[in-house]
């Protein structure tokens, strides 16, 4: 059974940092990637970051890059998305999903490529 469970989501002030960790179990790690996506109210959920569990080829959208990381640990098997200088536009809540690698180069900021996501976690920025 695949499983990907984020945690670190909460309530932080603007300009501050969270780091979301996404477990995940039940996958061929070299035959996937890890994706972020958020979603905040009545919008669309959109991309957000993507790796290779090798740590490699990472993507990160224009709208946050230069204040998010992505990263991954093969030995815990989880990913990272390192969030800092957070505003209140990030607010929303926060997915990690996985794709085939087949597909990551040409789709990782699709979701609908993505076969697997987790529950999400709630991110919340206080101007």
């Amino acid at each position: 059974q695949v499983q990907l469970v984020e945690s670190g989501g909460g309530l932080v002030q603007a300009g501050g940092s969270l780091r979301l960790s996404c477990a995940v179990s039940g996958l061929p790690f070299s035959r996937y990637a890890t994706g972020w996506f958020r979603q905040a109210p009545g919008k669309e959920r959109e991309f957000v970051a993507a790796i290779t569990w090798s740590g490699r080829v990472p993507y990160i959208d224009e709208s946050v890059k230069g204040r998010f990381t992505i990263s991954s640990d093969n030995a815990k098997n989880t990913g990272y998305l390192q969030m800092n200088s957070l505003k209140p536009e990030d607010t929303a809540v926060y997915y990690c999903a996985a794709v085939k690698m087949e597909y990551y180069s040409s789709s990782y900021s699709l979701s609908g490529m993505y076969d697997y996501w987790g529950q999400g976690t709630q991110v919340t920025v206080s101007s």
